[in-house]
């Protein structure tokens, strides 16, 4: 028998490795190693394939975790179903790790002789209940690369195991979430649960911003080296765990991958519905205000993987364009408003033609000089002069559009009103920005745009730096 204190025994399993691959344990709370257990994570890799025959004492490259508390009626028949179907479908070696929550029953009775009759099975004996605490306990113990769980009673369908694993073992995705809401998921339960399902998803999509369709779902998988960053975050150890560690790393940026599933509900599930509910809505709260205060410590999960092509240096595409956009488009939106004012206090004095041409006059000698410095990072006086005069070049473009709209408008209607020539002129403007941002970066400060992007990628952090 294995139990909580004593991970390192039992079929099919090498033990605990004896320190983690970047100096964390991944254990419950804090970050084992100083705070190296945040730093990048590695490049998602594609898993090997077995051997067409698979030693029982080899590593397994999934590990399913079957939490349990008093089961000993579903138990055996849940496992033994369990295992045939991997035996016969997956093409890994794997591992089913029963996970006991403190039962009073002979649950235990049963788990052992699982463990003893069959072949890569283990049991795991914890004597305090709570399934985060047993997904935590086992997860962080495991040297499987895939981790995953699934309920006791089997409610799903077991096809959708390994559509569930491989975009994991492949490297595409983080976590992965069997979801009984998606359109072509096949459902089979009371009015009550499913309400009760809906309501509880839409909380999260209302209050955390939720993104996945189903947190309750008892079917999910996590990459290990993911695992081991998140649980330590995660502070939940009943049935909030999950939809909590889903919150965290969705938040963090990771690829959470839905499978839909085939679901039929278990009409003896021992769970308590109405405290289970109360428990989740508690969570919700207190994951919602730490995320609007800011105390969840996200940054360290930030940009986790090292494969991430945004943060690769390629030769030839320009980084900067992005920060030159949003520093063009809040200068365009003050030049615009500057026009608009000098237009309408020049038109009190004078026709629409000359007022139009004095607003634009004015309004380009302030956004050539605006995005000189502030789009393109051009300072000091030298090319100053050269800079307004192809930017007057440029407003001359923008005098002809506008001219040429206003001109239009009064052969259309012949006395336009006031607000209606400002909407003519606005439409008219958005088109002569677009226009005007491409001759800035092509022409008048060409090699600002393409030779200084706006960062270079960072850096692989030293493990000393990693915090």
């Amino acid at each position: 028998m294995t139990t909580d204190s004593s991970l390192r025994s039992g079929p099919g399993t090498t033990g605990r490795r004896s320190s983690s691959r970047y100096g964390g344990d991944g254990g419950d709370g804090g970050d084992g190693g100083g705070g190296r257990a945040y730093g990048r994570l590695p490049g998602r890799e594609h898993l090997p394939a077995r051997q067409p025959v698979a030693a029982a004492s080899a590593v397994p490259v999934l590990d399913v975790v079957v939490p349990v508390y008093n089961e000993e009626k579903d138990l055996h028949p849940c496992v033994v179903r369990l295992h045939g179907h991997l035996a016969r479908t997956f093409p890994y070696p794997f591992r089913i790790t029963v996970a006991d929550n403190a039962s009073t029953d002979s649950t235990p009775a049963v788990a052992a002789a699982l463990a003893a009759e069959l072949p890569g099975v283990r049991y795991v004996r914890l004597e305090e209940k709570g399934r985060g605490r047993a997904l935590r306990t086992v997860w962080s113990a495991s040297d499987a690369p895939v981790l995953a769980y699934m309920d006791v009673d089997l409610s799903t369908d077991l096809n959708a195991l390994l559509p569930l694993v491989a975009p994991l073992i492949s490297g595409h995705s983080d976590l992965a979430i069997g979801s009984r809401l998606a359109r072509s998921s096949r459902v089979v339960r009371g009015t009550k649960r499913e309400f009760i399902s809906r309501a509880y998803n839409l909380i999260l999509r209302s209050s955390l911003a939720a993104g996945f369709s189903d947190a309750q779902c008892g079917f999910k998988a996590i990459r290990r080296e993911v695992a081991e960053r998140l649980l330590p975050m995660v502070e939940d150890s009943g049935w909030f765990f999950d939809t909590e560690l889903l919150v965290l790393a969705e938040r963090a940026g990771l690829r959470i991958h839905e499978v839909p599933v085939d679901w039929i509900d278990d009409p003896d599930s021992t769970v308590h519905i109405v405290r289970t509910a109360t428990e989740d809505l508690k969570g919700v709260w207190r994951v919602g205000r730490a995320l609007a205060v800011g105390a969840l410590p996200l940054d360290r999960l930030a940009r986790p993987f090292g494969d991430d092509p945004r943060d690769r240096a390629l030769t030839g595409v320009e980084r900067g364009l992005a920060r030159q956009l949003i520093g063009f488009c809040a200068v365009g939106v003050l030049s615009t408003l500057f026009y608009l004012a000098l237009y309408s206090l020049f038109r009190l004095g004078v026709g629409p033609q000359v007022a139009n041409g004095g607003a634009l006059l004015v309004s380009a000698v302030a956004n050539t000089a605006a995005n000189r410095r502030l789009t393109f990072g051009v300072r000091g006086r030298s090319g100053a002069v050269r800079h307004q005069a192809q930017g007057l070049v440029v407003f001359a473009i923008g005098l002809a559009l506008t001219s040429g709209s206003l001109a239009a408008l009064g052969a259309a209607s012949g006395s336009p009103s006031h607000g209606t020539e400002l909407a003519v002129l606005i439409t008219a403007n958005l088109a002569a920005t677009v226009l005007r941002f491409l001759l800035l970066r092509a022409w008048v400060f060409p090699a600002r745009a393409c030779s200084e992007p706006d960062s270079e990628p960072d850096s692989e952090p030293d493990s000393e730096d990693v915090r």
